[in-house]
């Protein structure tokens, strides 16, 4: 019996081959690095369950912008810690909230950065939900007024898109008209589209200060079993003015990016959240893996599955090794 004429391996052989055919690639231009504001100057707070990732000041966050952009990383994404709390989490929708301070500051010195900013109310309620609440339920509806209230307040100070992520039914046309009544209609919207309540967002709790106080908020992210409910959530928030979606997790949820990346025109962006970052920095540490390697195949995976774009904490790292 002859060998078949095709042979898969001849085009494996060579490294300079491999990349000539490679189908799938991982560009600075692909990511989005988050970061950690805080109060303070001079301040660098490490986070324990992520490494290599801390809180940063005003000073230091600007620092740190020049840095990824000179890396080519296009944009950031902001979360803030606030000097106080309150039932309202009035400081995300403060002018002079943390994230709003640092915004401005930003964009004097790194005018070409874009800069995203979470639109949540979790990091700023003393109770640690993502809304108003009725004893231990979020209120939907009041809280649409609070996160059209901060989505405006983070574009006038100078946020480039604003991302609702407290997963609100209506919350994406509550924001397009509040900020277009508000003269901002030219700031697109990337929506927390299938934000599941995941058990990998351990560590971003950590950084952000943003455990809920009482039960937990699967009563309005979504539950992981669910793929069906996944597509008609992203569909709402396309249907109420989404410029962009997201899918958060990743890793767990790559067959929600590819079937949203097979089914919608708009651009998907998926987060490789803290517990994907924590588990892989962990297994390094142990010598159990090589970090570069399980790195760049992770986001090749995210990528390959049909994201656009990719919010990571190796952002910066991977961009230092291309």
């Amino acid at each position: 019996m002859g060998f078949p004429i095709r042979r898969m391996r001849r085009l494996r052989g060579m490294a300079p081959v491999r990349r000539m055919v490679a189908e799938t690639r991982v560009h600075a231009d692909d990511l989005i690095q988050p970061l950690f504001v805080c109060p303070g100057r001079g301040v660098a707070r490490p986070v324990s369950s992520m490494p290599g990732q801390s809180q940063l000041s005003i000073d230091l966050i600007v620092r740190e912008c020049r840095e990824i952009r000179d890396l080519g990383i296009p944009a950031v994404i902001l979360f803030g810690i606030p000097e106080k709390k309150d039932p309202l989490g009035s400081e995300a929708y403060s002018d002079d909230g943390i994230v709003q301070r640092a915004m401005r500051a930003i964009k004097v010195e790194v005018p070409d950065l874009c800069l995203i900013a979470d639109v949540c109310l979790c990091e700023y309620t003393s109770h640690g939900h993502c809304g108003e609440i009725d004893g231990e339920r979020v209120k939907n509806d009041e809280t649409l007024v609070l996160l059209a209230r901060s989505a405006v307040s983070l574009a006038r100070s100078g946020a480039d898109i604003v991302a609702p992520s407290a997963m609100m039914d209506g919350q994406v046309a509550a924001i397009r008209r509040g900020l277009d009544e508000a003269g901002l209609a030219s700031t697109p919207i990337l929506a927390y589209a299938a934000k599941y309540a995941s058990a990998f967002y351990g560590p971003f709790r950590d950084a952000a200060e943003s455990a809920p106080a009482f039960g937990d908020r699967r009563g309005y992210q979504m539950d992981p079993p669910n793929r069906r409910e996944a597509l008609a959530e992203i569909a709402l928030d396309i249907e109420e003015g989404a410029d962009l979606v997201m899918v958060k997790p990743a890793l767990a949820y790559l067959d929600i990016i590819r079937e949203a990346r097979d089914r919608f025109e708009v651009p998907i962006a998926a987060y490789n959240v803290s517990g994907e970052y924590a588990m892989i920095k962990a297994a390094a540490a142990n010598g159990w893996i090589r970090e570069d390697a399980v790195v760049r195949e992770v986001l090749t995976a995210i990528r390959r599955a049909g994201a656009d774009l990719i919010l990571t904490y190796f952002a910066k790292e991977y961009a230092k090794r291309l």
